[in-house]
């Protein structure tokens, strides 16, 4: 078998028995068919197609016409369009790199980072940026979903979102605990196979509410006295806006830290190995992904110019029975996000709780993780529901990275592309743009925690 890998580099015919598992002991192989990423693997290529586009297309999508409003129209076409290349390159170097080793299969993020970097060194390097942006997203979905059950309550029975505020207002608290709620429930299901129907109604609420906005912003026409300028008036502004706009980016592309625990569920032979079926689906995701963003950001920039709103549904208000059914859009695919984020979560959770501790795995043991877990997620979105801003600062450390140049990395230490090659020059410029990223789009997130934390009052 001819196996696809840079030149040089000598891949030997596995042995039949070693294809999906590699040597392991009787114990560790039924602890793998426990646990929810290796349980099964028995998933189609559109399996991959659905969960990469649910995992992609976050409701971070409705604030890309605001981060073009803070990078214009020059630099904004050109931060989406390079992060869409980078992100599709890098996604397949981490289909590529899932069974690099012949007769071993790199289930986990961390486990090819511990292949690339050392059993010690990769854990420290990959697990705390994977639990940044897993975590974080998690709680970011927490809040954005009780937002958007909020909006859609407010468009139903007030009749107008600013008409709540003088009724008899719903707390945000309650709307996030209602949200969560059906997360102790759907946490419960065993594996990604599980979670099949949720991550197919997700994909297919993503591109139903893109698909309002843009077209719901064409509709209503470019606005009258609409300005292309930037919104800020000073540098510091004009700067610190920029920054966070990058952010809002970068938030937008975090799908790679799902990438390998997606492929895990894909079976894999010597005749059709896994990264066929994965990027067939990888391919189809990335064309939705593009049919999602672009349209979003550009006809909603065109339409309302540097007063858009960071969510672009608020901008639009009207037909008011629309803006309610996208919202709720929002909601049924963050549900579904949030379960394809928590999963590898859950993964190293039951990991170290059998692993390491020497539980018993059994229902009862994934059922007091898992609702922990929830219950965790919940109570930060509670207390912090401006965690979009702490995201966007903490998360820059670990969005550009694993999304952005990591996998360049370990590509470059695993296969060792001959100096000043073409695969060496496009590794080390994603590298160099991903630092970049990394080191800028925090500051603009510090600034928005700061002028959040001076008018906030915790569960006010």
């Amino acid at each position: 078998m001819k196996h696809a890998s840079p030149p040089g580099m000598e891949m030997q015919r596995p042995p039949p028995a070693m294809l999906q598992e590699g040597r392991r002991s009787p114990g560790q192989e039924s602890i793998d068919r426990w646990l929810p990423i290796s349980s099964r693997r028995n998933a189609k290529w559109w399996y991959s197609a659905f969960h990469n586009v649910t995992a992609m297309v976050g409701a971070g999508v409705l604030s890309l016409p605001y981060a073009m409003s803070q990078l214009g129209w020059p630099v904004g076409v050109t931060v989406l369009v390079l992060s869409w290349i980078i992100t599709l390159y890098t996604l397949w170097q981490m289909v590529e790199m899932h069974e690099c080793v012949p007769g071993k299969r790199f289930d986990r993020y961390h486990e090819l980072g511990q292949h690339a970097f050392g059993e010690k060194l990769g854990l420290w390097i990959v697990v705390p940026q994977q639990l940044v942006v897993e975590v974080g997203v998690n709680i970011v979905y927490m809040v954005t979903g009780g937002k958007s059950l909020k909006k859609f309550h407010d468009v139903v029975v007030c009749g107008d979102i600013d008409q709540c505020e003088t009724k008899d207002d719903i707390k945000l608290t309650y709307f996030i605990m209602i949200f969560a709620s059906c997360h102790f429930v759907l946490s419960q299901l065993p594996s990604f196979h599980s979670i099949s129907g949720v991550s197919l109604a997700a994909a297919v609420m993503s591109l139903s509410y893109s698909m309002i906005a843009w077209v719901a912003s064409a509709h209503k026409g470019k606005s009258p006295n609409v300005n292309y300028g930037l919104p800020a008036t000073t540098t510091p502004g004009k700067v610190f806006g920029f920054f966070g706009a990058l952010g809002d980016v970068a938030f937008a592309y975090a799908g790679h830290n799902v990438v390998l625990e997606i492929q895990a569920t894909i079976p894999s032979t010597l005749e059709r190995p896994s990264k066929k079926p994965m990027w067939k689906g990888a391919v189809v995701a990335y064309a939705i992904v593009a049919a999602c963003y672009f349209p979003v950001s550009l006809v909603g920039y065109w339409a309302f110019g540097n007063h858009v709103d960071d969510n672009v549904l608020i901008s639009l208000r009207k037909p008011k029975w629309l803006i309610a059914l996208a919202n709720m859009m929002v909601v049924v695919h963050v549900v579904g996000s949030y379960q394809i984020y928590a999963m590898p979560v859950f993964d190293m959770i039951e990991t170290v709780l059998v692993m390491k501790f020497r539980f018993r795995p059994s229902l009862t043991l994934r059922l007091i993780a898992r609702s922990v877990y929830v219950g965790f997620t919940m109570f930060v979105a509670i207390t912090i529901p401006f965690f979009g801003a702490l995201l966007s600062f903490f998360g820059g450390f670990a969005f550009a990275p694993t999304t952005y140049f990591l996998p360049c990395i370990m590509w470059l230490r695993i296969y060792k592309p001959k100096t000043f090659s073409i695969s060496w020059f496009t590794n080390w410029i994603c590298i160099v743009l991903g630092v970049l990223l990394m080191v800028l789009s925090p500051i603009g997130g510090l600034r928005q925690i700061i002028l959040n934390a001076k008018t906030y009052h915790f569960y006010g």
